[in-house]
């Protein structure tokens, strides 16, 4: 069946999510997260995009984004995820042939979008609150500020050089600082909903013994050969990266902290 069309809209908002094939850990190690800001800056410049929102775990990425021109979201989405897998698959010492097979054998095929309307302020702030919470719901961090998401820059106002502030933000209050405290109460509201229990079925036994069977560590977990090529050691990435995360971390006098209570 062929995938329905997408219809575009101006002034829309979209939540996107994309994540790594079979959903692997590929994107542990600190280096992939510091190029895939960078990616992040580059296709900025090349599409003109607004990015409100940004989260990038361990398998997978959380993006909202205003594109200038509506259809411009799936070349900016190709793009990305064609040059980041470039990227990747160079550092992870993984081949494929030709681009669409290397894009492919990183991320999954098809990434999820959702669009809204910029002036359903709740949807949005709502959605800016979940990809915010995102590491605090997979229970790595106790708190909302994470190194590798924009949640820093709405609470202490900081500038990453990436993202920007949704007008649903800016009409919180009066001042930038009442846009900040309502937020930061907003974010303390949130209940992750309860995953669905798995339920049984035939040979619900009989699978899982299949599937630890010469079971292989992903590329995440594995021992890289970092110092034959190292793509970070490009000072542009770690401007990109540094800016970033000393505006979003916990304590931004000391990046790459790790996981604080926030």
């Amino acid at each position: 069946m062929a995938r329905p069309k997408c219809n575009f809209q101006s002034g829309f908002s979209y939540h996107i999510t994309t994540r790594c094939n079979n959903r692997e850990f590929r994107l542990t190690r600190l280096e992939c997260r510091e190029v895939f800001l960078y990616a992040i800056k580059k296709a900025q410049e090349k599409y003109q995009f607004k990015l409100y929102a940004l989260c990038i775990m361990s398998n997978h990425v959380h993006y909202l984004l205003e594109p200038k021109q509506p259809e411009d979201l799936p070349k900016i989405m190709h793009w990305l995820n064609w040059y980041t897998a470039m990227c990747f698959n160079r550092m992870l010492n993984r081949t494929g042939h030709g681009s669409t097979s290397l894009t492919t054998s990183f991320w999954e095929k098809r990434y999820h979008s959702t669009g809204f309307a910029n002036t359903d302020k709740r949807r949005a702030l709502n959605t800016l609150r979940y990809i915010h919470a995102n590491p605090k719901a997979a229970g790595i961090q106790q708190g909302f500020f994470y190194d590798f998401s924009n949640y820093g820059t709405h609470d202490r106002l900081s500038s990453d050089g990436i993202t920007q502030w949704h007008l649903a933000f800016l009409l919180l209050g009066r001042t930038l600082s009442e846009c900040a405290a309502r937020y930061r109460q907003f974010c303390k509201k949130y209940r992750p909903k309860p995953k669905p229990e798995k339920r049984n079925h035939w040979g619900s036994r009989f699978l899982p013994s299949l599937k630890n069977k010469g079971k292989k560590k992903s590329p995440g977990q594995m021992s890289l050969p970092w110092d034959k090529q190292r793509v970070t050691e490009d000072t542009e990435v770690q401007e990109v990266a540094e800016k970033f995360i000393q505006a979003n971390c916990y304590n931004p006098a000391v990046p790459g902290i790790g996981i604080r209570e926030g």
